[in-house]
């Protein structure tokens, strides 16, 4: 399991740890985020009907950046507890994004209790090696605040598409 870690400049103190675990298999990869929280805290989007979606990452979501060796070029794809999902194509860092309204549905999964989320989402990759990818989530809570998780935090500002955040390579 791998940890993602808050940014110091927006703490959570409802919750306790994000983790997530990777496989992949024949060009997919699967990743399961676990969020360990005060879940009566957070503002956990509902069920829904799993539509593409913009402007997910404004509420509490799960974000996986894709980026083939050394870019510039990477993918994004949101992915929320409702079901819901975007996926943007960037040519560079923060430039050019386009949205691809053609791109079938990532299977999503979300179980629930009391003291924990988890959502397990599958994608398509591509064959290409070596692959860097950045893996964050945004938490919101009751109050409307907001906290940035990351593998790593490369700036004093959160920033997720910062190459340095694509912090984790799949040879």
């Amino acid at each position: 399991m791998t940890q993602l870690l808050p940014h110091p400049a927006a703490p959570a103190p409802h919750v306790r740890d994000i983790n997530l675990a990777l496989s992949q298999e024949s060009g997919q990869l699967q990743v399961v985020y676990r969020l360990e929280a005060e879940l009566a805290s957070l503002r956990i989007p509902a069920p829904g009907p799993g539509e593409r979606l913009d402007d997910l990452w404004k509420h509490t979501c799960f974000e996986l950046f894709i980026m083939v060796g050394d870019g510039p070029s990477y993918e994004e794809y949101n992915f929320s507890p409702s079901g819901d999902w975007a996926h943007y194509h960037f040519v560079g860092y923060r430039d050019g994004m386009a949205s691809n309204h053609g791109l079938s549905a990532p299977l999503i999964n979300v179980y629930r209790n009391a003291d924990y989320l988890e959502l397990r989402t599958t994608v398509q990759i591509p064959d290409t090696r070596p692959l860097r990818l950045g893996l964050s989530a945004v938490i919101e809570d009751i109050s409307g605040h907001i906290s940035y998780w990351a593998l790593r935090h490369p700036s004093d500002k959160p920033d997720f598409h910062h190459s340095d955040a694509f912090a984790l390579e799949l040879k």
